[in-house]
């Protein structure tokens, strides 16, 4: 076990940046420089032990890892908290935040600050830590060292004469980040004498071990054997075993003021430890609780239904297990005429929906179907009660709404300047207003516009990428809640509302909506015996409509000449036929086909 540390050794930080501009290569760097792993042992994304993080090559999870540095003969401990990037996962950024006391912020020496940059170095700012700025990936044909370093200053005001010109896939730079971090980064403030209490920032299950708590300690000292108390909850648990991540799990005697580790108690209840619960000694608890963590606002909706009837109860341990490990997503159960028994499960975004999606199927082996994403309206009722929908189905009938409310986000773009007119162009026709342009330099503009949140979660990301051939960034946050002229478009099949197609849209768009999801419908949905009208419809008025047409078999074929009675009679016959098909067949609708909502590319 290693031997505990002097505070005044410790430093806790993060890497933080924008996406793919090198914070898991960098982790790598600093985890072999450290001896944490051997060169034979070393492999790109060390701290990504997710396996959809390494198929996507993006991090999602943030990981800590506790390393030993020496310098000058004083031995240092460095507790690294590697963080996500994308826009869905500024939440994991947030917590990770709250344990350090500094952050290298990262940025790529040719595209500069982005969006997530500005984004990330705010977080940073009102968590009042200290921030290294680093210039990664200067070993590129192709820089723009002297402009990013502007860049830095006028955008993020950050003095650029202390950035550090690095490149982490090269190993260049690297000392001197390591003496950033000594130098720069403030040793924590907590006394080991004082009254014990501990930030609990992240948690998994553990199918022998339980739940397995994640943690900073702030004041005290942590030791195996006592016993501890959760202050919010009340719960008192005996400690089995505490460790830190060097990267592995590595168990240690006790954890000081400043250290970041792990605790396992013999809690297996999964929803018993909440993330920014503080614990303290039992014997001789703390007064006063840590602040915690402001509740992550899902953005984005949808059912999330088993195709086998029996996996239900198997897909709500999954999901109890997955939220354990990750708080800013919930589930509630739901059912659905037309899917049966699932979950309505609410995400930070849809690249984070899709994550979650994929490890249920990926980890879980649980084959789902998924409903089309909503994002949560607000709904002034005629007797002034204020209710919040995120499920199409439980929107009030027109005569008791007195107020429909979307909610409206503040979307930051930086982009090349050449850009401007087409990403001005594509907002105006998602019914965004304008609030500024500035320009960062000859070539990259940051642009400010107000959108509506349901134009900017589905695909606004992919089509801003393509707009810019990738050079093109968005950071968005909510603002609030506006009135608007919403309605729900409800899809019929076989005259049969389907509830899981179901969508609330702006009135001006609805027909539009409706012509075009129909029409993708037909392209999804197979031919069956009988005919199949297709329907968009807003309450009683059908403003679209498409039909699949039926299987045609000929049933005269075997007639040679005769009478045309004959054939009249044949043919009478296979009409009577698909009739009773069509009141009673029932229609398969694919996984494609609950989908289709999202695919807008028709619609603008």
């Amino acid at each position: 076990m290693p031997p505990p540390i002097d505070a005044s050794g410790i430093r806790n930080f993060s890497i933080i940046a924008h996406i793919d501009h090198g914070k898991s290569t960098l982790a790598d760097q600093l985890l072999l420089r450290t001896g944490a792993i051997t060169q034979r042992e070393f492999r790109d994304q060390v701290l990504d032990d997710l396996d959809i993080e390494r198929d996507r090559g993006i991090t999602v999870k943030a990981r800590a890892v506790a390393l030993n540095h020496e310098f000058d003969g004083q031995q240092y401990e460095l507790n690294l908290i590697d963080t996500p990037g994308h826009v869905d996962f500024h939440y994991e950024v947030s917590r990770s935040l709250a344990a350090c006391e500094g952050a290298l912020l990262l940025v790529d020496a040719f595209q500069g600050v982005q969006a997530q940059t500005v984004a990330n170095a705010y977080a940073a700012l009102e968590s009042d830590l200290e921030i290294i700025p680093v210039i990664n990936k200067i070993d590129l044909p192709v820089t723009r060292i002297d402009e990013v370093l502007a860049e830095i200053e006028t955008v993020l005001g950050l003095d650029p004469d202390e950035a550090l010109l690095v490149s982490a896939k090269e190993a260049i730079g690297i000392d001197e980040v390591f003496a950033a971090i000594r130098d720069r980064v403030p040793p924590p403030a907590g006394l080991p004498q004082d009254a014990l209490r501990a930030l609990v920032f992240d948690s998994k299950y553990d199918s022998y071990r339980g739940v397995v708590i994640y943690l900073r300690v702030m004041d005290g000292t942590i030791t195996t054997g006592e016993t501890v108390r959760f202050m919010r909850n009340g719960g008192q648990h005996e400690v089995l075993e505490l460790g830190q991540f060097r990267p592995d799990m590595t168990r240690c005697q006790e954890l000081g003021p400043g250290q970041v580790g792990y605790l396992v108690t013999r809690i297996k209840e999964l929803g018993a430890v909440a993330v920014g619960e503080t614990i303290t000694a039992a014997a001789s608890p703390a007064t006063e609780a840590l602040p915690g963590y402001q509740e992550p606002q899902q953005m984005v909706f949808c059912g999330m239904y088993p195709t086998q009837a029996t996996d239900f109860e198997t897909l709500r341990g999954e999901l109890q297990k997955l939220s354990l490990n990750d708080s800013s997503f919930t589930f509630l159960p739901e059912t659905s005429d037309a899917l049966g028994f699932g979950f309505r499960c609410g995400f930070l975004g849809m690249l984070h929906m899709e994550i979650i999606q994929q490890r249920l199927e990926g980890e879980a082996g649980i084959e789902l179907v998924q409903t089309a994403p909503n994002v949560t309206y607000q709904v002034l009722r005629h007797d002034g009660e204020i209710v919040r929908v995120d499920n199409p189905q439980e929107l009030p009938e027109t005569g008791l709404i007195d107020e429909l409310r979307e909610p409206i986000a503040r979307a930051t773009f930086i982009l090349p300047a050449e850009n401007i007119g087409t990403i001005m162009t594509l907002c105006e026709d998602r019914r965004g207003r304008y609030q500024s342009t500035e320009y960062l330099g000859p070539q990259r503009a940051q642009l400010v516009y107000e959108l509506p949140l349901a134009e900017i979660v589905y695909d606004l990301y992919d089509k801003l990428k393509s707009a810019t051939r990738g050079y093109g960034t968005l950071d968005y946050d909510t603002t609030g809640f506006q009135p608007a002229d919403l309605v729900r478009l409800d899809i019929l099949v076989k005259e049969r509302r389907v509830d899981a197609l179901s969508t609330i849209v702006h009135r001006s768009q609805a027909e539009r909506r409706g012509r075009s999801l129909v029409k993708r419908l037909k392209q999804e949905i197979a031919k069956h015996q009988f005919e199949i009208p297709l329907q968009a419809a807003i309450g009683t008025r059908v403003i679209a409509r498409e039909t699949i047409p039926a299987m045609r078999k000929n049933v005269t074929a075997k007639c040679y000449g005769g009478d045309i009675t004959r054939k009249r009679k044949l043919w009478a016959n296979q009409r009577a036929g698909k009739k009773r098909m069509k009141q009673f067949g029932e229609v398969e609708i694919p996984q494609k086909a609950f989908l289709s909502v999202l695919d807008s590319s028709g619609d603008h």
